[in-house]
Formats: structure tokens, C-alpha cells, sequence
């Protein structure tokens, strides 16, 4: 299954889709600057606000495997369901993917092909060509960065420069440092950065163009640079709708689609 996915995957998103001096920084004074710890917060709350969202727009994939852009739309219903859809020229339909972290559905619309199963590792990137977990992806689609982890935790450097605060957090055991960097009137953050312990980096997400959604800001362009797997993710977002009644994802199956459960 997972040859074929991958040949009908490639295939299909190659021949469908498209390619297409610095001024001193002024320090903020310290009276401007908020708590980490209250900041975190509130960064946290503002990703949990989303419940569900619904983006169409284009996303561009490059992998040692893949280099491509697809318009696409992607449903999702937190916390356990993500429904995306791709779609070539004039809005052919190529495939259909529906995951939640238990199960998956896969519909291969050209080669009228239902595949269903149980979640394994390495699931998601025949599916969707990327390497990535349930929870990523929908952190990934939404723009949104997870800090649960950072909530008990003060950074070990907490700095503000211009009109944006960074936070700075240094993994004792993976030695592994992480970096964020947000837009102080906004909320936004703008960037995220993961280095190893000698400072090489391994992600760098960046966000822009963001829209506000009940004054939650949320990003309409997602670039993600991850050396750690090789691979490159670019959202585009034309258009968002957030925590709107979203009635139950599934995938239009045709009757004569032929059935591969796994």
C-alpha cells in the first residue's frame, strides 16, 4: 500500500500541480515588556481558542522525494479529526484525506481507490507526503505554535528588541534550544527556531500576513524550513473561517470505488 500510495501520490502532484543593510535594533524599555510567563499564557490561550477551521488556499511541498504546489482545502475539527483536500487545474478532484490519530481514510480520485486502515507510523507521510504527527499537522495547518511544554517553564532569556519579544528556552537533556520570536502589540508570533546544541538549525517557521478571528490572530501564509526531516512546507492561505459549526467530515466514496482496507 504504501508503494502504491507513494507512485500514485508522486505522480499525481508532479504532473497536477505547479512550481512557481540592516539598522541597529533598539532595544524595548523594560517597563514596556510583559511577563514571559504571562505572555506564554496568553499565547497558549489564543491557540486553544481554535476549535475548528476550515482554509482553502495553495500549500507547496518539497522533499528529497517531491517538489510541488497544489491548491487544497483543509477542514479540521479539534482535537481528532483532519479532513484535506487536494485539487489540480480548473478544481479536479485528486485525492481526499481523512485522519483522525486512530484511524485513516485515503481516497485516490483518479485511480477511483479507497484505502482505509488503522494509523501507523509513517502513515500520515505516505498520505500526505510529509513527515510529520497528527498533532503537528494540525498545528502546522492553523499557523499555530504548541507551548504547553513552556507553561511551567520560565525561558532561560526572555529579551525585547523593537516591536517583538523573544523568548529563548534551552533543553537540558536534548540540548536542543528553542526560539520565539513575537510581535509585542499583536500577539503574533512571528517566527520559531529550533537549534542542536551546536547551534545548527533545525526547524524555522515563520509566520505572516495575519488575519484577526474573534481577536485571536491567526497567519495566512506558514513557511516551514525542517533540516531534521528534509523537507520544506509552504501554506497560502485565500481564505479562513474559524470556530464555525462544522458538520461531520467524511469522504464521498462512489460505489464502484475499489476497497483496500489495511
Amino acid at each position: 500500500m504504501k508503494k502504491s500510495l507513494f507512485v500514485f501520490m508522486t505522480a499525481a502532484l508532479i504532473s497536477q500541480f505547479y512550481l512557481n543593510g540592516c539598522a541597529p535594533s533598539t532595544p524595548v524599555q523594560v517597563d514596556r515588556m510583559i511577563s514571559s510567563d504571562r505572555l506564554i499564557k496568553r499565547l497558549e490561550a489564543n491557540r486553544r481558542k481554535i476549535k475548528s477551521f476550515v482554509g482553502t488556499g495553495s500549500i507547496s511541498i518539497k522533499t528529497a522525494e517531491l517538489d510541488a504546489k497544489s491548491s487544497f482545502q483543509v477542514e479540521i475539527k479539534k482535537p481528532d479529526t483532519v479532513k484535506v483536500s487536494f485539487y489540480g487545474p480548473f478544481g479536479i478532484d485528486l485525492a481526499f484525506a481523512l485522519i483522525t490519530p486512530q484511524n485513516f481514510q485515503f481516497y485516490d480520485a483518479i485511480n477511483n481507490i479507497y484505502y482505509k486502515g488503522k494509523v501507523k507510523p509513517g502513515v500520515i507521510k505516505d498520505i500526505l507526503k510529509i513527515n510529520i504527527s497528527f498533532d503537528e499537522l494540525i498545528d502546522v495547518a492553523t499557523g499555530s505554535v504548541n507551548l504547553t511544554d513552556k507553561l511551567r517553564n520560565e525561558p532561560d532569556k526572555f529579551e525585547a528588541v523593537d516591536d517583538l519579544y523573544k523568548l529563548t528556552y534551552i533543553d537540558l537533556a536534548s540540548r536542543k534550544t528553542s526560539v520565539y520570536w513575537v510581535k509585542s502589540d499583536e500577539l503574533e508570533i512571528r517566527q520559531y527556531q529550533q537549534n542542536d546544541s551546536n547551534g545548527k538549525n533545525l526547524i524555522d517557521a515563520k509566520y505572516s500576513d495575519f488575519m484577526k478571528v474573534e481577536e485571536n490572530p491567526i497567519p495566512k501564509q506558514t513557511s516551514m524550513d525542517d533540516l531534521l526531516n528534509n523537507q520544506k512546507i509552504k501554506i497560502e492561505y485565500r481564505t479562513i473561517e474559524v470556530n464555525k459549526e462544522i458538520g461531520k467530515l467524511k469522504i464521498d466514496i462512489p460505489d464502484d470505488a475499489k476497497i483496500i482496507e489495511l
